[in-house]
């Protein structure tokens, strides 16, 4: 989202949720995660608090395959990071499922410890919360396989309908693109309700993180399809609250992950290999 930044999700009216989420699973083996932990000697020690309560980790789990719903359980890539690191931090990962626009707010106020929800780091959430980095996404546009409209860039959109999610950064693009030339900006709230929007045609075309688009497309049974090339590529980051010590813990045992090959396991058994990174950082947005 990509400020959810970006994210697919199911396919409500398209396919039935039960085999979208059969197809997110099927034929993946299990990463395995590293029982590594975090001395003083390679990072700052988790503060003590949440040595104590453990981690409470928001995610909007209308995305897969970074986030999403399965057998009660929420999975996908992220949920699977989430998870390694409290592995490696030594502390217990509680995963709730939240609307994405509440999760920063719930992080001010002291709701959530940790926002793990395909998050683009941009300057101006910098300003609210930090983030640790760990994946690179672009933006991308998927249409019903009938339509013959070429979108490409945010230009494309002009005189058109788009489905996007709310908060997003796919939205605040469209929305500024709009300032340009009439573009009818849908927005949802979630990412399940955007798809629909695509696929009972009151939305042109749906907008959101390039891999997700093209899960999407993957698990629609031909009736997406991809148009266009990814573009505006950004990092994803974990948003923590600011001054809360644990930017550097996280970002410790990100690279412990990476080096133990853990993290690329996880991203392989999810098929988003391509946007792996290599040096993860604390506030790396470049816009």
């Amino acid at each position: 989202m990509s400020f959810h930044g970006g994210r697919p999700a199911r396919l409500v009216g398209v396919l039935t949720v039960s085999s979208l989420l059969l197809a997110a699973g099927c034929g993946s083996s299990k990463a395995t995660t590293s029982a590594t932990t975090i001395t003083p000697a390679s990072a700052t020690a988790v503060p003590a608090k949440y040595q104590a309560s453990g981690l409470t980790v928001a995610m909007d789990a209308t995305y897969p395959p970074d986030e999403f719903i399965q057998n009660g359980q929420i999975v996908g890539f992220d949920a699977d990071l989430m998870k390694a690191l409290g592995q490696v931090m030594g502390v217990k990962v509680n995963l709730v499922d939240a609307t994405f626009d509440t999760i920063i707010p719930g992080l001010i106020d002291g709701k959530f410890d940790v926002g793990n929800s395909s998050f683009t780091d941009t300057k101006a959430r910098e300003q609210q919360v930090d983030f640790v980095t760990y994946f690179s996404s672009g933006e991308g546009f998927y249409v019903k396989s009938t339509s013959t409209t070429p979108f490409n860039g945010l230009a494309s959109l002009c005189g058109h309908s788009v489905a996007v999610e709310s908060g997003t950064t796919e939205q605040s693009d469209a929305q500024t693109q709009a300032k340009s030339c009439h573009v009818t900006v849908l927005s949802y709230a979630d990412q399940n309700q955007a798809n629909l929007a695509v696929s009972d045609g009151r939305a042109d075309v749906g907008f959101l993180d390039s891999q997700v688009a093209g899960y999407v497309v993957s698990i629609s049974n031909g009736q997406f399809k991809l148009v266009g090339t990814p573009f505006s590529t950004a990092p994803y980051g974990f948003a923590v609250p600011k001054n809360s010590g644990l930017a550097e813990p996280l970002l410790a045992a990100v690279k412990i992950l990476m080096a133990n090959g853990t993290f690329h396991q996880i991203l392989a058994k999810w098929g988003v290999a391509s946007g792996a990174i290599s040096n993860p950082t604390i506030n790396g947005a470049t816009s």
